[in-house]
């Protein structure tokens, strides 16, 4: 797989799990957006139930650590925001497939929420766990750390302007956020954030390569496959004393598969029936 490689001003396909990401973000949009302008008290009461506060999640309303990351502050951020996800999640799922990308967006806005949750009651740099965040940008910095970590070299327009290698450009999120977070300007926002990217890492640096769920897959029909081993040995063991019992002798090897007694007369030595 290439590390870096030349500016393409074409726009990358748009396909798979990130339109579908996208396309979801956008639906919720615009239903919220008619829905304020039908049923503002029904809509401002929802979005009170759909972005994420700590103190509600603690409280049960654990839907919000996934609910928040569909819903955006206005059209510019939402517009903003999609096309960085267009162009990161294209990349990452050309390079990886779709299920990897879905597994790492959701590990980043998922980890990132609670990692940031749980942060908010420590009160540190002023936050607070009755503060509230929106936005698919934990999710959306997870992504950009993992093309930091895997396509380093890889040169990109900045803001469709300038001429900046990946790491960097990464960097530079990341430095803003933290600028924000110390500056206390959206103290809970900037540490979401920060919190995606950092679960984006762990997930790129742990995770196996074909993803969690194929690993977890593997794990367990691993599992399962010995279990079943194990239960045939322990019948042909059974078998076997069984069999002594009525003055017959039964082998089995030791996977529990029946071994015929011509092969156990048979001398290792003689290499007639080789010809």
């Amino acid at each position: 797989m290439p590390r870096s490689g030349p500016i393409s001003l074409s726009l990358p396909a748009f396909e798979g799990t990130t339109r579908k990401l996208i396309l979801a973000n956008i639906a919720v949009f615009f239903t919220l957006g008619l829905l304020h302008w039908l049923a503002p008290v029904l809509e401002a009461v929802l979005r009170g139930h759909l972005l994420l506060e700590p103190l509600a999640v603690a409280h049960g309303e654990v839907w919000q650590l996934l609910t928040y990351a569909f819903i955006d502050q206005g059209l510019l951020s939402v517009l903003f925001g999609m096309l960085t996800l267009w162009f990161t999640g294209s990349l990452l799922e050309t390079a990886f497939g779709g299920r990897w990308l879905a597994e790492l967006y959701f590990t980043s806005v998922i980890g990132g929420a609670i990692l940031a949750s749980a942060l908010s009651f420590t009160h540190l740099l002023g936050l607070r766990p009755d503060l509230v965040a929106i936005g698919a940008w934990s999710g959306i910095f997870g992504l950009m750390v993992a093309i930091g970590m895997l396509f380093g070299d890889q040169e990109f327009l900045l803001w469709f302007v300038l001429r900046i290698k990946a790491k960097y450009m990464v960097a530079i999120y990341i430095l803003i956020a933290i600028a924000l977070l110390l500056k206390q300007a959206d103290t809970f926002g900037a540490l979401l954030q920060l919190s995606g990217a950092l679960c984006g890492f762990l997930y790129v640096k742990f995770a196996p390569r074909r993803g969690l769920a194929f690993g977890l897959s593997e794990r367990y029909f691993g599992v399962r496959n010995n279990y079943y081993r194990w239960k045939r040995r322990r019948a042909a063991r059974k078998f076997e004393v069984y069999m002594r019992k009525q003055n017959r002798e039964v082998h089995f090897d030791k996977d529990g598969r029946y071994v015929d007694p011509d092969e156990l007369r048979k001398n290792p030595n003689d290499k007639r029936w080789m010809n």
